[in-house]
């Protein structure tokens, strides 16, 4: 089954700057392959920080797609899943990927919200799992075969088809636990719109009371979760530190995120500590 790209004309995709997004992420204009592909999704996870800040302060302007080139190419800062799929589904349209837009739930053994966007990408003649906003996870495609498995910085990850459903899995230890789980029917904008009041605004939202900044690199994992610093690594090392006030704009900075005086003061008032 190929994709065919949804209403390309419901997402504004000539809304973005294809060369400004480009040089945000290092890269130049290539014929689409699942070799470009796959440069393209880990430039962009390397280049854009997963981040909250916004929501946290309560001033997230939305997702519409203009706000999200304005915050994460004009500005250079990061956003979540609906930013990051966004920006990059529309980048992949114009170079001649078709697109389709999905949502996920979350940690579907534990009733995890069916929130997350996600995408498949099409590149030569196979759908691609492309996940550049699920936080310090997935860095490149992962192709839609049942028992797929991606190292990811590291980290093996696995593709499992369940009647209609794919799972997104991670190897942990011996076995293999279930990320994320995902159909492929395609979601209309209106739908994110949806999944990001909830998640922006409910109290239960694992975003909106909390600090949750993340980055994935070969081999590393940097996780700013509240006020814990959490580096790990592939072979299960783990180290947690304790930020102070005094560091938080140290330690954003060191992820990628660099904020105005005005939101770091905004910040370090209900900073805890």
């Amino acid at each position: 089954m190929t994709i065919a790209s949804e209403q390309v004309d419901e997402w504004t995709v000539g809304t973005l700057d294809l060369d400004a997004y480009l040089g945000r992420i290092g890269q130049r204009r290539a014929t689409p392959s699942a070799a470009a592909l796959r440069e393209l999704a880990k430039a962009h996870v390397l280049a854009v920080p997963f981040e909250n800040v916004d929501v946290v302060l309560g001033q997230h302007k939305g997702i519409a797609l203009e706000d999200v080139i304005g915050k994460l190419v004009g500005r250079s800062r990061g956003g979540y899943c609906y930013e990051h799929g966004s920006l990059f589904a529309a980048a992949a349209e114009q170079l001649g990927y078709p697109v389709r837009r999905l949502v996920a739930r979350v940690q579907p053994q534990k009733n995890g919200p069916y929130t997350h966007m996600t995408l498949a990408v099409e590149a030569d003649g196979v759908q691609h799992l492309v996940d550049v906003g699920f936080g310090a996870g997935m860095l490149v495609p992962m192709p839609l075969v049942d028992g797929a498995v991606v190292d990811q910085a590291g980290w093996p990850h696995r593709l499992v088809a369940d009647g209609d459903w794919w799972r997104l899995q991670k190897k942990e230890g011996e076995g293999w636990t279930d990320l994320h789980a995902f159909t492929l029917t395609p979601m209309h904008r209106i739908d994110y719109e949806v999944y990001h009041h909830y998640t922006s605004t409910h109290p239960r939202s694992p975003f909106t009371g909390q600090l949750v900044v993340m980055r994935l690199e070969e081999g590393r994992s940097r996780k700013l979760v509240g006020t814990e610093f959490i580096v790990e690594l592939p072979d299960g090392t783990k180290k947690t530190t304790p930020i102070p006030p005094e560091r938080l704009d140290a330690t954003l900075r060191a992820l990628d995120v660099v904020l105005t005086e005005d939101e770091l003061a905004k910040l370090l008032k209900i900073y805890p500590g």
